[in-house]
């Protein structure tokens, strides 16, 4: 009996050792895994804060994106409002000066198939002399020069207060001179585009202030309408170049155009 129990016990040592040999392997593996779950939820972390950096970053990236798209459609639509309105403009111009040429040419047709030099006319020229009032001639007809700047009220078609003195002064001595002649009554602007107001373009200016001299003659001087007509130019035609301050100045004006023609 005692051999058996000590072989027994000799048993139950070995594998009580055994069991804590495996017992520490196990434990050992648990610590790796532990270990490396902890690793690798470091990582999975990590990922996630770059994933979201990254949407983060994608996102503002498309907001940019949409902005940028929504000035780009702005700018087109500006665009394309500026090519409608220049086309606007270009066509309006053509029609004024379209009209401007008809009604030129229908009044040379009423009063005549063709203007021919008067030379008895331009001999008179020097009989003209008023202060600030520019006459010189120009081919078969003599051109009377009166400044925007003594007429109108800034870029308008309202006269100043001592306009009606020069009109008046200006008309007189071309009754004294020229009393049946034909009188084109023309509108000239500089080349400065039209800011604000009622005018759409300097044409429509000029031609404000060539009826605005026309009416003022029919109604305050002998001249009779069927001598008068009335031209717009716009900034088409200019005396001086408009370079420079004084040149446009000078630019700005109405002339009195004496034709050989007679009016009556």
């Amino acid at each position: 009996m005692p051999v058996l129990v000590l072989a027994a016990g000799a048993g139950c040592a070995e594998n009580s050792m055994v069991l804590k040999g495996q017992l520490q392997q196990l434990q050992q593996q648990q610590l790796a895994t532990s270990r490396q779950n902890q690793e690798l939820q470091g990582r999975a972390g990590t990922l996630d804060r770059d994933n979201q950096e990254l949407e983060a970053l994608l996102a503002q990236s498309r907001q940019r994106q949409q902005v940028l798209e929504d000035q780009l459609g702005l700018v087109r639509e500006q665009l394309g409002g500026i090519t409608t309105q220049l086309a606007r403009v270009r066509q309006e111009k053509e029609a004024t000066e379209q009209e401007a040429q008809a009604l030129t040419a229908s009044v040379r047709r009423q009063h005549g198939v063709s203007i021919t030099p008067n030379n008895s006319l331009l001999q008179t020229l020097p009989a003209i002399r008023l202060p600030d009032v520019s006459v010189r001639p120009d081919g078969d007809v003599i051109r009377v020069e009166l400044p925007a700047t003594q007429l109108f009220q800034g870029e308008t078609a309202e006269f100043r207060p001592e306009a009606a003195r020069l009109i008046t002064d200006v008309a007189a001595e071309l009754l004294r001179t020229y009393p049946d002649q034909l009188i084109g009554v023309e509108g000239h602007t500089d080349s400065d585009p039209i800011r604000g107001g009622p005018w759409r373009n300097n044409q429509h200016l000029s031609i404000a202030r060539a009826l605005a001299v026309y009416e003022f003659l029919l109604a305050q001087t002998r001249f009779q309408a069927v001598q008068l007509f009335v031209v717009g130019h716009g900034g088409n035609h200019p005396v001086v170049s408009n370079a420079t301050a004084e040149g446009k100045q000078r630019n700005r004006r109405v002339e009195l155009v004496v034709y050989p023609e007679r009016g009556r």
